[in-house]
């Protein structure tokens, strides 16, 4: 994992952002819920983690506060923008 302190933060438009299906498939309802009611409270705490995609950007990290902030009607997402790894 890149070290974040390098990184910037960047305010994203959540519809931007893709989820690969694979990771569709790992939602968990409840965590969604807990982490919305977290940010309601707390605001977004930890950014997500993206990469840049063919049009928009790839989820890397953080698809429960992605679709917590989905879920609240937000806009937009704070999150990293990483460079891909390679296999």
């Amino acid at each position: 994992m890149q070290d974040q302190s390098m990184l910037n933060k960047e305010i994203l438009p959540i519809d931007d952002v893709y989820v690969p299906v694979k990771r569709q498939k790992t939602l968990d309802p409840v965590k969604v819920r807990e982490l919305a009611e977290d940010i309601l409270e707390n605001g977004q705490t930890s950014p997500i983690s993206v990469r840049c995609g063919k049009v928009g950007f790839v989820l890397v990290e953080g698809f429960h506060r992605l679709e917590a902030l989905r879920a609240l009607g937000e806009d937009t997402v704070e999150g990293y923008i990483v460079r891909a790894r390679l296999h």
